[in-house]
């Protein structure tokens, strides 16, 4: 059986707070790419927080969008999983890029509180900053929000619509290839082999949700074979489930074009 790539969700939050470089450091050892959540500063930059209200993964208080970058990364910390500040500083997503290998897959998951239109103008400002530099191929951009896939895929970036229901795959299936999205995301407990045809079969990849244990990782690679992986701790995850470790292999993602 052989191992799809593992992605280090919220670059492996098991190492440390949410997409800190604390978790980045040792997600780099075992993960074939890196996942993290981007919210819109007031500034138009691109701050690496799972929730866009900065009260619920930091030291702050207000909204991600209220904020300039700045006054995020050098006024707040980041909290650990019980609440409590550490030493760790929100990262921009150029902090991202800059940290890991320039083959390594960057899934960039937008986040935006029931609010399309915010969503979207993320998207369009990643896709703006990065559609003319090296990066570009590296990046996919994924969310709940379709407004945020849809303008990814128009802006010529690979995308992926993160699923979290079983109903109507074919609708979604038509509305995702109209619109050029190169694939989704479903949660493990939901995906399951007719799921997966139903996307194969319109021209989408299919990944799978956060998977922290290894028999949860072999029942989903045996059913459905998933091309990607999330897990909080990739490296844990491919040693226990007694796969070849492969290190950080690089796996390259759909391009657009072959969306």
């Amino acid at each position: 059986m052989v191992l799809p790539p593992l992605f280090a969700h919220r670059l492996a939050r098991a190492y440390g707070p949410d997409s800190s470089m604390l978790a980045l450091e040792r997600a780099l050892v075992g993960a074939d790419g890196v996942e993290t959540d981007a919210c819109l500063t007031a500034d138009e930059q691109l701050v690496l927080l799972h929730d866009p209200l900065l009260s619920v993964g930091t030291s702050l208080q207000g909204w991600a969008h209220q904020r300039s970058l700045d006054h995020i990364r050098h006024e707040g910390v980041l909290l650990d999983r019980h609440g409590s500040p550490t030493a760790e500083r929100p990262l921009s997503l150029d902090d991202l890029l800059d940290t890991t290998p320039q083959e390594m897959p960057v899934q960039v998951d937008i986040k935006a509180h029931a609010d399309p239109g915010l969503a979207a103008r993320t998207a369009r400002v990643l896709c703006e900053r990065y559609r003319n530099t090296r990066q570009r191929r590296r990046i996919e951009v994924i969310s709940f929000h379709s407004s945020a896939c849809a303008v990814a895929a128009a802006h010529g970036f690979a995308s992926r619509l993160v699923v979290f229901a079983d109903y109507a795959p074919e609708a979604l299936a038509a509305w995702a290839t109209r619109h050029r999205v190169s694939g989704v995301s479903v949660e493990h407990f939901l995906l399951t082999g007719r799921l997966a045809r139903v996307f194969r079969l319109a021209g989408l990849s299919v990944n799978t949700g956060t998977v922290n244990d290894a028999e949860i990782l072999l029942r989903i690679v045996g059913a459905v074979g998933p091309d990607a992986v999330c897990s909080d701790r990739p490296a844990e995850l491919r040693r226990e489930a007694q796969l070849p470790d492969e290190g950080a292999a690089a796996h390259e993602l759909p391009s657009a074009a072959a969306a």
